[in-house]
């Protein structure tokens, strides 16, 4: 990779690995990574952040839920079968990388590069987040992102306000007035057409989230707010999982920093995102968005000069909740919580998922140990001890139960064969 200095480093290097190739087990493919964010004791860590400390029943350090805690637990799971003495029910493989926390960069060439390495893959395991609450849950879908950047230029350098305020027609003002005919004040988009290819809330959906652990008021006090946009359960969590939402994340260019400044800046670059979910299409949002702007600039009638631009675009990931990944690892959380997971999805972009489905055309689940609290990228992230035992167990146990229901799928496929077969026979 190269830096802003022209720096170069060389990656880490991946690792791919396998464990069993019985042609009549399941084969089952792990991903986590072993990189971390950057932590410091003086940000405000109770302890050294790169030393794992038990306090209170919590594993404290950073990767400890994010992500080294669900790596361990899932290799100490074979580990478990391997000091049995038992015979683990399916086949294992892994691929363990060290530079998720910057965007995973060359996994997608990995992943094109090592087509062999997928091709008797079955399922593909994540566990790279964390519940809703203090509930296990299982994940089942993210939101994507179109990133974008909106240039508006008056001239070649900045003005000061006093000499030319008045006389100039400002960037910033038509940059703001652009901004905030995106969304309005209940968080409705205001592009037109921009929900349009949203898929419509079915009866079968919406039961998911009836039985769905969720505290509103803890989820106010966690992050430090007195009203949300909406009253129910039901709606802040559709509207934080399965619809679009437009964000204005900042500004580049005039002045930014402490204290005053009369400049008029000749350029400046309102930056915002809309979060993708099904069936919306990126090439789709990116010309709705870019003739709503340019719409409403001409409204203006100024003659600054306008640029829009996409800079990222990440698609949702969904998967089927029938699958047989998921309907294994409902009966192993059964078995080890006692509890039936809730069905959830994730506001946030996971490109991972999205990537490993289009790449390797597999069955995708994501399987999350880590409880809501464990502070992933903040300060004092942390397991809890109970979460990486009972995650161990979960993982053990999710083998088992998936080698059971691809037995009886197999079984099922093959007497199918048959009946064909006899079928085209008479």
């Amino acid at each position: 990779s190269q830096f802003h200095g022209g720096q170069t480093i060389q990656f880490p290097p991946a690792i791919l690995a396998e464990l069993g190739n019985d042609t009549d087990k399941a084969t089952v493919c792990f991903y986590g990574h072993v990189d971390v964010q950057p932590a410091k004791k003086e940000d405000g860590w109770k302890t050294d952040p790169y030393t794992m400390t038990e306090m209170n029943g919590n594993l404290y350090g950073r990767g400890a839920t994010d992500n080294k805690g669900p790596v361990l637990a899932w290799i100490h799971a074979i580990e478990t079968y391997i000091n049995l003495k038992k015979d683990i029910p399916v086949n294992l493989k892994f691929i363990i990388e060290g530079v998720e926390e910057t965007g995973s960069p060359g996994l997608e060439e990995l992943l094109k590069g090592h087509k062999e390495f997928f091709s008797d893959v079955d399922y593909i395991v994540i566990s790279d987040n964390v519940w809703l609450s203090r509930k296990p849950a299982l994940t089942y879908g993210t939101r994507g992102n179109a990133y974008f950047f909106v240039e508006v230029e008056s001239g070649e350098k900045d003005l000061h306000s006093g000499t030319f305020g008045g006389i100039v027609h400002e960037s910033m003002r038509d940059l703001v007035y652009l901004l905030a005919s995106l969304v309005d004040t209940s968080g409705h988009i205001l592009i037109p057409g921009i929900y349009d290819d949203v898929a419509p809330l079915t009866e079968e959906e919406s039961k998911l989230y009836e039985s769905i652990e969720f505290d509103m008021e803890e989820h106010k006090n966690n992050t430090e707010v007195n009203t949300f946009l909406y009253n129910t359960k039901e709606e802040i969590l559709q509207h934080m999982w399965r619809y679009p939402s437009l964000s204005i994340h900042g500004i580049e260019g005039g002045f930014a920093g402490i204290g005053t400044k009369t400049v008029i800046p000749s350029k400046v670059i309102g930056k915002f995102s809309i979060r993708q979910v099904p069936n919306m299409q990126i090439p789709v949002v990116e010309k709705l968005v870019k003739k709503h702007l340019e719409d409403v600039f001409a409204k203006l009638k100024s003659p600054n000069k306008l640029n829009v631009s996409l800079e990222i675009g990440a698609m949702p990931w969904m998967a089927n909740v029938d699958d047989p990944q998921y309907e294994a690892a409902k009966i192993a959380i059964r078995k080890v919580f006692g509890v039936t997971p809730d069905m959830i999805r994730d506001g946030s972009t996971i490109p991972l998922a999205r990537t490993f489905q289009d790449l390797t055309k597999k069955k995708i689940m994501m399987l999350p140990i880590g409880g809501a609290d464990d502070g992933e990228h903040s300060q004092n992230e942390k397991i809890s001890r109970s979460n990486y035992i009972q995650g161990t167990k979960v993982f053990a146990s999710f083998f088992l139960e998936l080698s059971k229901l691809h037995e009886d799928l197999q079984t099922k496929s093959n007497a199918k064969k048959v009946t064909s077969s006899q079928v085209i026979g008479s």
